[in-house]
């Protein structure tokens, strides 16, 4: 097992340290954001140190800072040449880690979700895969990509989840509406789309259409729903975003 610190304690490294405990590795954390920090002590019984602190006693270091601030919390620090360094900051390039980390040179950029806690959550790995896959796997897949650029197309991706959860939470709101049973109506609309993507074949390119195909058929009502997301600009809205996102993680 090793000894695992993160610099940053928020809604991205909790449910890491929380996986992390759970797999029998030692783990510290940094006492930014006091209040989750705290309840990490509380609940496994982590140490809670100052940022140099946690990385001289650590072997792998998780940066889970936000971006604009990664410069200046990590300028101060000095990190050892033999520690591997796993970074969940979107908008921080590899070149600008290996120099806000050196002398460490073993990396990993990832791309993590809260839900990898229980499993389930496909992680991007550029860099170390191979480090990522023994902390992570068989709960959670990781994806080797080739570059920077690919990495940051899945961070793009990413950003889509709150936009879906955007759209449902409209929905349940019509149909709470419709029924008066505001409980029910987010409950029926989350587990219809968690159960449907559950039972759902993964892994080959086409499925989603061919889902959506099978039952967007003609004379439906799912096909009235998908023409007229369609016809109201929803795709071209969703691609508009994805490529400002994009464009916003390259700068």
């Amino acid at each position: 097992m090793s000894r695992i610190g993160f610099i940053g304690t928020g809604h991205i490294a909790a449910p890491i340290a929380r996986l992390m405990a759970a797999k029998g590795h030692q783990i510290s954390v940094t006492e930014r954001n006091a209040k989750v920090s705290a309840a990490l002590k509380a609940e496994l019984g982590v140490t809670v140190a100052a940022p140099q602190a946690v990385i001289d006693t650590s072997d792998i270091v998780f940066l889970c800072l936000r971006p604009h601030i990664a410069a200046e919390a990590l300028d101060p620090l000095t990190f050892r040449a033999d520690q591997q360094i796993v970074s969940v900051m979107a908008a921080v390039s590899a070149e600008h880690l290996a120099a806000l980390c050196a002398p460490a040179s073993d990396f990993v950029q990832t791309i993590p979700l809260g839900f990898l806690e229980t499993g389930g959550c496909p992680m991007a790995a550029f860099g170390n895969d191979r480090l990522l896959a023994e902390l992570f796997e068989p709960e959670n897949p990781v994806i080797k990509v080739a570059d920077e650029a690919a990495l940051n197309a899945h961070f793009a991706i990413c950003a889509m989840v709150p936009g879906i959860l955007d759209l449902m939470a409209t929905g349940a709101e019509w149909l709470g509406d419709a029924t008066g049973d505001a409980d029910g109506a987010e409950f029926y609309t989350t587990q219809l789309m968690a159960g449907f993507l559950a039972s759902m074949e993964k892994g080959t390119s086409g499925r989603l259409a061919q889902e959506r195909d099978a039952l967007a058929t003609e004379g439906t009502l799912s096909l009235q729903m998908t023409d007229a997301l369609k016809d109201g600009g929803a795709h071209k809205a969703l691609r508009s975003a994805l490529g400002a996102i994009g464009k916003r993680l390259e700068s």
